[in-house]
């Protein structure tokens, strides 16, 4: 068995038409490489943000998920959404399978926030729903959201539950994880490279995952927060991106 993966590290902004753009080429750039499905970084619609126009987003959606369904590309679509059946804001992974049926979504379950008491940040911005995996292409996955992966304890007051060990014992064989990290050339922003990355290999290698993982490209003047790429259930990169820019890739995992 097997799924062939796209992953798009792109820039993403407060400009829902912006990203829209974006998207399509990566939707695009997906289908030319024959992808079962593309995975997209945290926000690379609404923007990574909680105040955006619900309308525009919804018509954008709307956008994107038809010219996926037309290339007959699937989507780990990273954007916040306000979920009409309840009208809370989420931080989501949204999954559609090639054939444009929504599956479902991973809400961020570690959105970061001071230590302080009571924390202030995002974790006051965004639902959260129990995690859960997702039929795709035959094959089960999950999904993840930035800090969901590593943990940061200096970003969450929230104690590491480890999702990739639960996503693990659900069944998943793949995980999808949308990234959008903070980074601003310092020391501290490498010593975050390097934790990110020590991170997403070590937690495919426990949990015996295969990791996609892309982050945002903007700014294109500095690295990334952490690298993209393809890791196998090794803890190995089977493939991995240039740290810095927009950059598109395949490839296709092998499934036992």
């Amino acid at each position: 068995m097997q799924i062939r993966v796209a992953g798009a590290q792109i820039s993403v902004t407060d400009t829902i038409q912006a990203n829209q753009e974006t998207i399509l080429r990566a939707i695009d750039y997906a289908a030319s490489e024959k992808a079962d499905i593309l995975l997209t970084p945290e926000g690379s619609l609404s923007g990574y943000t909680p105040h955006f126009d619900q309308a525009r987003l919804y018509d954008a959606l709307h956008t994107v998920t038809g010219q996926a369904r037309k290339a007959h590309v699937g989507l780990a679509l990273g954007t916040c959404f306000v979920e009409p059946s309840d009208g809370l804001c989420y931080d989501q992974v949204r999954f559609y399978d090639p054939d444009g049926i929504f599956v479902g979504f991973h809400a961020k379950v570690l959105t970061c926030g001071t230590l302080s008491d009571p924390p202030q940040g995002e974790i006051n911005d965004y639902a959260q729903t129990p995690l859960r995996t997702f039929p795709l292409c035959g094959v089960t996955v999950g999904g993840l959201v930035c800090n969901d992966l590593w943990a940061n304890p200096g970003c969450t007051p929230v104690p590491d539950p480890h999702l990739t060990q639960q996503l693990s014992k659900l069944g998943a064989r793949v995980i999808f994880h949308a990234v959008n990290g903070g980074r601003d050339g310092s020391e501290n922003s490498r010593v975050a490279w390097w934790y990110h990355e020590s991170n997403l290999r070590m937690r495919a290698q426990a949990g015996k995952l295969w990791i996609v993982t892309v982050d945002n490209a903007e700014p294109a003047t500095l690295p990334c927060s952490a690298p993209g790429g393809v890791i196998s259930p090794t803890g190995e990169w089977a493939l991995r991106t240039s740290p810095q820019g927009e950059v598109f890739f395949a490839y296709t995992i092998e499934l036992c």
